[in-house]
């Protein structure tokens, strides 16, 4: 719906750009999910449209890789940003993409653990996972 869906060009050139030097892409529209399930269905959607998709956590990137250089639909997940689990035993958590290191470090704090990787600000961490971090 309305809230979750906007073709403005400010928000759409908001998510066509990152950190990097790379030229503004914008997207065609920009998508808000905020389940798994609301993703795979969008997925499944612009795969039968063959409509690209991009991936959109906060733009503190230094790749350009949220540039949508062949339009196509950004999925902003600033907004799946729960803390689904915490193990204190083996030093793990399970995180949707839009949470950020500040609110994870935030989360942790009495715990004696932290999240110390952040190179670029308070990313989101769904970005690092391709890092394998």
């Amino acid at each position: 719906g309305v809230p979750n869906v906007s073709t403005d060009m400010g928000v759409q050139e908001q998510r066509g750009h990152d950190k990097a030097t790379h030229t503004c892409a914008p997207p065609d529209a920009v998508v808000w999910p905020q389940s798994v399930g609301q993703v795979q269905e969008l997925a499944a959607l612009c795969y039968r449209c063959r409509v690209p998709m991009v991936p959109f956590g906060t733009g503190t990137g230094l790749e350009g890789g949220v540039n949508a250089v062949q339009g196509g639909v950004c999925f902003d997940l600033s907004r799946m940003d729960a803390i689904a689990e915490l193990s204190l035993e083996d030093f793990s958590v399970a995180v949707e993409p839009g949470v950020t290191r500040k609110a994870l470090n935030s989360h942790l704090r009495g715990t004696g653990l932290w999240f110390p990787v952040g190179t670029v600000g308070a990313g989101a961490l769904g970005s690092r996972r391709g890092w394998g971090c």
